[in-house]
């Protein structure tokens, strides 16, 4: 489904009612829910709204739990880090526990081992909280299904940190990959969910604004199978819902 807005502030209010409305719901069915954050500058207007009184007044925070689709290898307080931004945006601004905030931390001796536990955060967690009821076709493994993943796009069509011609895009096993410095701005290593646990959700909102992203989204719209060899953002088909929340400008 896509959904089409003036300007960003009018699809950042569309966010978090999305947000909240998926929040409550999972919260009323299973007693918790898991938040997957999109990094970049597009939703800060969205965590922003989220943390006012009248949108945090609804949200379940003490049974919301947070993560990050991919995270930038910097120090957790560099502006260009994606959990710095929501921090600053939304999570210190609302009642949170702290044990509720997953981020993907930086400070290991490289990026490969920071996603490898990350990976291995995520497995325990959904063990833990039973999410993990969904099969995959790769050795049998479980693959658990978050209830909304926030995801934006690049002009370039890329998504989380899967950029176009990355090897990454037929990773079959690893919820969890590093990418090496180079890729994206600012070109430093990154940390990112893959495919396979992206796909694995109930619910995918892309925001996006500008006339360059729409025209990406116009070819993934119409032209699918073209687009999926050009943009990674493409290759996002979760099992579940997905919405796009296109911006004519921002």
């Amino acid at each position: 489904m896509v959904r089409e807005f003036a300007n960003i502030q009018l699809a950042s209010s569309a966010a978090v009612k999305h947000i909240v409305d998926l929040a409550v719901s999972a919260v009323r069915d299973r007693g918790f829910c898991s938040i997957v954050l999109a990094g970049g500058s597009t939703p800060r207007h969205t965590y922003e709204l989220l943390s006012a009184d009248a949108n945090a007044e609804r949200m379940p925070w003490q049974q919301s739990h947070f993560f990050w689709g991919d995270e930038r290898w910097l120090a957790a307080n560099h502006p260009d880090n994606n959990f710095c931004m929501a921090d600053k945006a939304l999570l210190s601004r609302v009642s949170i526990p702290a044990y509720n905030i997953h981020r993907i931390t930086t400070g290991h001796k490289n990026p490969e081992t920071g996603a490898a536990l990350y990976e291995k955060h995520l497995r325990d967690f959904f063990h833990l909280m039973g999410r993990a009821e969904m099969k995959s076709d790769v050795e049998d493994k479980t693959i658990p299904s978050f209830d909304l993943v926030l995801l934006g796009m690049g002009t370039d069509g890329h998504t989380a940190s899967l950029f176009p011609g990355s090897s990454l895009l037929e990773e079959k096993k690893k919820w969890v990959a590093a990418v090496p410095q180079g890729a994206g701005s600012p070109p430093v290593a990154r940390i990112t969910l893959t495919l396979p646990l992206l796909n694995r959700a109930e619910n995918v909102v892309f925001l996006i604004s500008g006339s360059r992203k729409r025209a990406i989204l116009d070819t993934i719209l119409t032209r699918p199978q073209e687009a999926e060899k050009v943009y990674p953002a493409a290759r996002i088909k979760p099992v579940g819902n997905l919405v796009w929340l296109a911006a004519a400008e921002g």
